[in-house]
């Protein structure tokens, strides 16, 4: 049995155990990958990446949630891979996110890069899984957030996951990009992620 993991948040404590791990196939090595509500739409194929520096909404997603794109706003910066390729951001934009279930649930506005690239329908980072006071557990398959009055809880899609790893592996494509700032030598790392062609919103 794994020890549990404890972090304090505002008077609450998270916690991950063998009960959280209930029904996650073992041993694995699969992505944390969740639904949330999007904009009033629930959007599968989340993947929740604690190596990412921001949160990402790919456009096939934006267009099949007929989001109005005189809400993006100017993003200059291109993501670069490793392998140099670079892909433009089609802007950012504030959108209205759910995570959870009523009532242990948070509703909160995230600005997300909409950008035109096949994988995960979306992305959620670090900043945001920080302001979340979440916690992960990879093992687990499952994260967990401070609300106002108690602790919430997603839990990942591991088949989903599975599928998503196994179109990589088909496609044979492995994608690493970071944000290039025009600041100095300084490049900010972005996301390590495994880029699939996905089904938006579903």
């Amino acid at each position: 049995m794994i020890p549990p993991f404890k972090q304090r948040r505002t008077n609450q404590d998270m916690s991950f155990n063998e009960e959280d791990a209930r029904g996650v196939k073992q041993p694995h090595n699969d992505p944390l990958v969740i639904m949330l509500t999007n904009e009033g739409f629930n959007t599968k194929r989340t993947l929740v990446d604690n190596g990412s520096s921001t949160d990402i909404i790919y456009l096939p997603v934006f267009q099949q949630l007929k989001l109005d794109p005189e809400r993006l706003r100017p993003f200059d910066s291109p993501l670069v891979s490793f392998n140099g390729d670079r892909v433009y951001p089609k802007g950012i934009m504030t959108l209205k996110v759910i995570v959870g279930t009523y009532s242990r649930q948070l509703t909160r506005q995230l600005d997300f890069l909409v950008v035109d690239c096949p994988s995960y329908n979306v992305i959620i980072g670090r900043l945001t899984l920080n302001r979340w006071k979440a916690a992960t557990s990879t093992y687990c398959l499952k994260v967990k957030f401070s609300t106002e009055d108690c602790v919430g809880e997603m839990k990942g899609d591991q088949v989903l996951a599975r599928e998503c790893y196994q179109a990589v592996l088909a496609a044979k494509k492995n994608h690493t990009w970071t944000i290039e700032e025009e600041k100095g030598d300084k490049v900010e790392a972005l996301e390590a992620v495994e880029l699939v062609e996905g089904e938006a919103a579903r």
